[in-house]
């Protein structure tokens, strides 16, 4: 996962440094919420505050509606590329995991 992207810029002898952190990044990895649309190697996951893509095929392969339901409570840990979210562990609210 790419964290941050770095300039570096030469002014006259004087030399700027910009860092400009991946927003994802900064919000940490794990994201809970309620399941909204599974297909085979992902779901929909509605956390409140926003709508995650998430990519389940590490977890589950092709498998996901075999182990998730709509209406589910999870919390997945992972990271973003791109567009979706790629889950590494995927957990219920009594922090077991959800996985074969």
């Amino acid at each position: 996962m790419k964290l941050f992207t770095a300039a570096l810029i030469t002014l006259t002898g004087l030399t700027i440094v910009s860092v400009m952190f991946n927003a994802y990044a900064q919000q940490g990895n794990s994201f809970t919420g309620t399941v909204q649309r599974i297909w085979e190697d992902g779901f929909r996951l509605n956390t409140g505050d926003r709508t995650l893509r998430v990519d389940t095929w590490d977890v589950y392969g092709d498998s996901t509606a075999s182990h998730v339901s709509v209406g589910d409570q999870l919390t997945v840990t992972g990271e973003f590329d791109g567009g979706e979210f790629d889950a590494s562990s995927i957990t219920n609210p009594n922090g077991a995991a959800v996985c074969p």
